[in-house]
């Protein structure tokens, strides 16, 4: 049996989606260029480009798109991020993102 902290499967999968719907956001909604949403995100031009046509992370994205609450806080994030143009001080509050996932139990 392997043991998976949470931590890890946030890390391994919901931070790669969330970064992918922002992405997708910021280009679609906001008329960003790949690059400029990629260099925002930290992440590659082609990165953007497989989240965008849905080759990487598609399936937690879509899991993720069907809890409002979550995808609150991604268009909140996404809107700052855009605003400020990628300013540093964008909190991307993904722990707020793991309590509602997971529920707030405090473990």
């Amino acid at each position: 049996m392997t043991v998976r902290l949470r931590c890890e499967t946030v890390t391994k999968y919901i931070m790669p989606a969330v970064r992918g719907l922002i992405a997708k956001t910021l280009v679609e909604e906001y008329g960003f260029s790949q690059s400029n949403a990629a260099k925002m995100l930290g992440l590659t031009q082609a990165a953007v480009s497989y989240y965008i046509s849905s080759k990487r992370g598609y399936t937690m994205s879509k899991k993720l798109e069907s809890n409002a609450k979550v995808m609150e806080i991604i268009k909140s994030i996404t809107k700052k991020l855009a605003e400020t143009k990628g300013s540093k001080e964008v909190d991307l509050n993904l722990c707020e993102i793991c309590r509602i996932l997971y529920g707030n139990t405090g473990r």
